[in-house]
């Protein structure tokens, strides 16, 4: 109990302190769809990914603990990993099937915490979901929890230069209508909702 009543100041002192300013300030930070965000319950926040950014900046637009899969690496800076670690975040080994993160986000879920999964799981240069995995979907089954589609609009490209002048995009990010979890584990259930999960976004975005 004094963990999770440390974590969340932690993460609301990052979320006021650093995050706020950043996203209200540097990049005119704005949310639609508000209403669609579950205020009590726990729920799996699905979206596309552009930008190392875009975890605090969900997270503190949502309004919402958010926990995201973070690389394995980053836990061993020694000041990052533990803030990254204080506000929730879990390591994710890339490449393998790690059953521990599986294990991290379900005990999460079940603690009534969100989580936030980038459906492609990296990057993308054109900030589009374009090879989404079912993994979000995988995981609203076996819990048994919603899945939010969340867009993150211009993250990936925050920063544009001009003459050497550094301007900054607009961001907006958009909720979409909660989606409800697969009925059941087959492949062709989990693509089904993969692949609502995939249009919702992308629809989002344009």
């Amino acid at each position: 109990m004094k963990n999770d009543v440390f974590q969340k100041l932690i993460y609301q002192l990052v979320s006021k302190l650093f995050v706020l300013p950043i996203y209200k300030f540097v990049f005119r930070g704005h949310l639609l769809g508000r209403e669609n965000i579950p205020q009590k319950n726990s729920f799996i926040m699905v979206s596309n990914h552009g930008s190392l950014l875009d975890p605090p900046l969900l997270g503190h637009a949502l309004g919402r603990n958010i926990s995201f899969m973070a690389k394995a690496e980053l836990f061993k800076i020694p000041l990052l990993g533990f803030v990254i670690k204080a506000c929730g975040a879990y390591p994710v080994k890339r490449g393998v099937a790690d059953k521990n993160t599986i294990k991290t986000a379900c005990k999460k879920l079940s603690d009534n915490n969100c989580i936030g999964v980038f459906i492609d799981g990296t990057r993308q240069k054109n900030g589009r979901v374009n090879k989404p995995k079912q993994g979000a979907a995988l995981l609203a089954f076996k819990n048994q929890k919603i899945l939010l589609p969340v867009a993150i609009v211009n993250s990936h490209r925050l920063i544009k230069f001009k003459f050497c002048i550094p301007f900054f995009s607009k961001i907006v990010i958009k909720v979409g209508k909660p989606v409800q979890p697969p009925q059941n584990s087959s492949r062709n259930e989990l693509n089904s909702v993969t692949m609502m999960l995939q249009n919702n976004i992308n629809n989002l975005i344009e």
